[in-house]
């Protein structure tokens, strides 16, 4: 904590885009990001992308990524004897899965599909799909992802993810639905967590009420992939001084983006120690409380012991640890050793410009698979239109699992076309920085549209019949 006001005291007069001022609520000025370098082939790629696959059916995607990686054969049935084939059923659980994760419905499927009734999709729906098989097939697709991506397009492996939710409307008589209180409307949200390059590796079904700090943790500790998270992004809303304490304690930094950074201050390490800051004089506050972090040393540990092995929820821990409970002596711990670690990350946060543009960036990534959310959930306005938990959640996993089949068979055809000669020349370093996976104007989600202007209704003859 000395080091990094130190750091901060020393560099604050020589740079240029960050002025501390003297007077008002607001005292910490930072000048916004510079545009980086637009890309200049990204949209030819992409024009290129579209002539070779255009149209490409959302259903082929996830049939090809199921072919290359065989997360079908994850889904057994609940019961002990399976008179199914295994490629009758492989169809089926197809048809399944694009059903829910569309929200389009099974009906909606089956009526398009003339060889699988919705009696059959269903038996299927019921039979095979549920919730930790959902999340292994996730599982599987990510890792084949990652194995596929070539280092030289996509870079080294990291260990870094961003985490935000996305509001999803949802019928009144839900026990889950809640007014949101910024975004209005009723609803429920989904927490994301995504890595850099568009790989989301965990989701979460929330109340909009619920903490987003507890759900920025839960999906550090619980995904089910190899990524060793170090850093996660997040915005204002999942972060808190309980929440810099508990990721430290649990062995990963929180780097959030905040919204209030004009009006943020910075703890002092010692009594009397603010005459050696005396560029920060404006916006230092009180010393740290030592005493306490060493009192309650045993009980933090015991807390994060607690949601490391999953003994206990984050939500449910955090719930304790509130603003509503503040003689709580754990509590005042955590909220000491958070404002030491947030001092820290605030010091390092106004000295690097290099640090606020990576936390942008690496919000910018999870808030483009939100925008991908509405292309493939599409159906029934784009609402959870189940009261039933189960099939909520189920819904959401669907929608996971065909975004990230998305993401991979994208990330395949990029590669086929960066392979070519002509094309790996022109791409610079602009261009490889912003690359996504997750594109879709060359993906239709919504089926065939086939026109026979040859084949009328029989309007008449059914009106004949009946009369």
């Amino acid at each position: 904590m000395t080091d990094a006001l130190c750091m901060l005291n020393k560099g604050i007069p020589k740079n240029s885009r960050v002025k501390i001022l003297d007077r008002g609520k607001n005292r910490i000025c930072i000048t916004p990001l510079d545009a980086q370098p637009d890309p200049e082939n990204l949209k030819q790629l992409k024009a290129e992308i579209f002539e070779l696959w255009s149209s490409t059916s959302l259903l082929d995607i996830i049939k090809e990524a199921d072919l290359r990686v065989g997360f079908t054969d994850l889904f057994q049935s609940s019961r002990q004897r399976e008179t199914l084939d295994r490629d009758t059923l492989q169809r089926r659980l197809l048809l399944s899965l694009y059903a829910l994760g569309t929200n389009a419905g099974l009906k909606r499927i089956a009526t398009a599909e003339h060889e699988t009734t919705y009696q059959e999709l269903r038996y299927v729906r019921h039979r095979f799909i549920q919730k930790s098989t959902l999340r292994a097939a996730i599982s599987q697709v990510t890792h084949a992802t990652f194995a596929v991506r070539l280092p030289e397009i996509w870079g080294e492996g990291t260990a870094t993810c961003a985490s935000n939710s996305k509001k999803f409307g949802s019928w009144d008589q839900n026990l889950m639905t809640e007014w949101h209180i910024r975004y209005g409307g009723r609803g429920v949200i989904i927490y994301w967590h995504v890595e850099s390059k568009s790989v989301c590796i965990y989701s979460q079904l929330k109340r909009c009420s619920s903490s987003e700090v507890s759900a920025m943790m839960e999906g550090v500790l619980r995904h089910d992939t190899d990524t060793d998270v170090q850093k996660s992004y997040t915005d204002s809303h999942g972060q808190s001084e309980v929440g810099f304490a508990f990721c430290h304690l649990l062995g990963f930094d929180l780097l959030p983006r905040l919204k209030a950074i004009a009006s943020q201050k910075l703890y002092l390490p010692e009594t009397d120690s603010a005459s050696n800051y005396s560029n920060l004089t404006d916006i230092l506050t009180r010393p740290i409380k030592r005493g306490l972090i060493c009192q309650q040393y045993d009980k933090m540990i015991k807390y994060a012991t607690a949601l490391r092995l999953s003994t206990a929820e984050a939500e449910a821990i955090l719930r304790r640890f509130t603003r509503s409970n503040p003689q709580h002596p754990t509590y005042q711990a955590l909220a000491e050793l958070g404002k030491v670690l947030k001092t820290i990350f605030l010091c390092r946060y106004i000295d690097s410009e290099g640090l606020r543009r990576e936390i942008h960036e690496g919000l910018n990534g999870v808030e483009n698979w939100n925008s991908a959310n509405g292309f493939i959930f599409y159906g029934k306005s784009g609402e959870v239109a189940s009261n039933r938990l189960e099939d909520q959640e189920l819904s959401v996993l669907s929608l996971h699992l065909l975004q990230l089949c998305l993401v991979y068979v994208n990330t395949l055809m990029i590669q086929r076309v960066l392979s070519e000669k002509t094309w790996c020349n022109r791409m610079k370093t602009a261009d490889l920085r912003a690359l996504s996976p997750l594109i879709y104007s060359h993906v239709n989600p919504y089926g065939r549209f086939d026109l026979d202007m040859s084949k009328r209704l029989p309007i008449e003859a059914d009106l004949a019949m009946a009369s």
